[in-house]
């Protein structure tokens, strides 16, 4: 049977944390995912219903209606808190994030089987123990495999928003404050080696677009949403100067970062566009989406997977730590607000440099043990004759 071709519009791939591969239909800002095995006759009729839902014809991905919720609900507590201050000062990314979070527990039914939803359940009765069953069931039960990160974040920011409405005197309490996180062992994106570096400038040589997106985010340590906006207007007697984004909606001040003269020389041989040094094949600049899409396409060319932009981020703060960098330096670098941060990679460094010198130690101690003599000269070994 010969495989269907994939030409379908709103078709759009993504990437998890750990490389893996997704087509989703995206649409009126919503998508849903397609499971089945692209180019067979299962992936169309998915791709079709996709479509059907997501133009408001029903289907099993359709969301309830949350609007409307009665006053005093939790539905009606959410909507006074997505129009507050507090909300819209957030960035936008931000609020997507959070809003999505916050309406995913709304949905949420009261109990399991059972029809009615936590956005009409009221204000007045909510308790730790509602928190702690939507922070569980994202978790999954123990043994399988559930989302304990997820399942954190619907605790921290159901956690925001009591503490917003406990401060407008919509709440007495905050539920959320007396459940705990899950403790689990993540290590979050993976960390770039020197050696998988040296494997993505051998693939892409200086001269090209991908070597130059590498450069900017491993010398400059941005994060994606800020590499896609820098461009020479930025940089003045070699020093670049830019507010970052996921932090002007709180303060404006200006990070400044150094162009090294390895950078300058990657960027002066690179193609760049007119006010961003990376664009589009169109000439246009990225988005944030849009870049991490595309340099995750050129890390799979260079055979790293597993490698992502802000993995690189991870690997510049570790190089930066092991090579001697305080907790001062790698906060104005990376545009962290707390010493906290930069502590994961310098205390990991320390423990690593510890590590070394204790081992030399002990290297030391058998070094003396084997050329030392010993203050006592060994008996003489009897042959077994008698002299007479």
């Amino acid at each position: 049977m010969t495989p269907m071709r994939i030409d379908f519009p709103y078709l759009m791939p993504d990437y998890d944390r750990h490389g893996n591969r997704r087509l989703y239909v995206r649409r009126h800002g919503r998508k849903v995912r397609l499971r089945a095995q692209p180019g067979t006759e299962a992936f169309a009729q998915a791709y079709a219903e996709a479509l059907r839902v997501l133009d408001g014809q029903g289907g099993p991905a359709e969301r309830p209606v949350l609007k409307g919720a009665p006053a005093g609900t939790l539905g009606w507590l959410a909507a006074c808190y997505f129009a507050s201050a507090e909300f819209r000062g957030l960035d936008p990314k931000s609020q997507a994030t959070r809003r999505g979070i916050v309406e995913e527990c709304l949905r949420e039914p009261l109990r399991p089987g059972a029809t009615d939803l936590m956005r009409d359940c009221p204000v007045a009765v909510l308790s730790p123990s509602h928190v702690k069953m939507l922070r569980d069931r994202k978790a999954g039960k123990p043994g399988e495999s559930g989302k304990p990160g997820a399942a954190n974040n619907r605790r921290k920011y159901l956690s925001s928003m009591f503490g917003w409405a406990v401060e407008q005197g919509l709440m007495r309490s905050n539920p959320a404050r007396e459940i705990r996180r899950i403790k689990y062992a993540s290590g979050g994106f993976h960390t770039w080696t020197v050696e998988e570096v040296r494997q993505y400038e051998q693939r892409h040589p200086i001269g090209t677009k991908a070597r130059l997106a590498l450069a900017l985010l491993l010398f400059l340590g941005v994060r994606r949403q800020d590499v896609v906006l820098l461009g020479r207007q930025h940089v003045s007697n070699a020093w670049l100067r830019m507010v970052p984004r996921k932090t002007r909606y709180k303060r404006v001040d200006v990070s400044e970062k150094p162009i090294l003269p390895v950078l300058a020389d990657i960027i002066a041989q690179s193609p760049t566009g007119d006010l961003t040094f990376l664009v589009t094949e169109y000439g246009k600049p990225f988005s944030a989406s849009g870049f991490g899409n595309w340099f995750r396409a050129r890390c799979d060319e260079a055979g790293l997977p597993h490698c992502s932009a802000h993995g690189l981020r991870k690997a510049g703060a570790t190089i930066a730590a092991e090579n001697g960098a305080t907790d001062r330096q790698l906060m104005a670098l990376y545009d962290w607000t707390s010493e906290k941060q930069a502590n994961v990679y310098t205390a990991a460094a320390n423990r690593k440099r510890l590590a070394g010198d204790a081992a030399k130690l002990i290297a030391g101690d058998q070094t003396m043990n084997l050329n030392c003599p010993t203050a006592i000269a060994p008996p003489k070994i009897s042959s077994g004759r008698s002299k007479r």
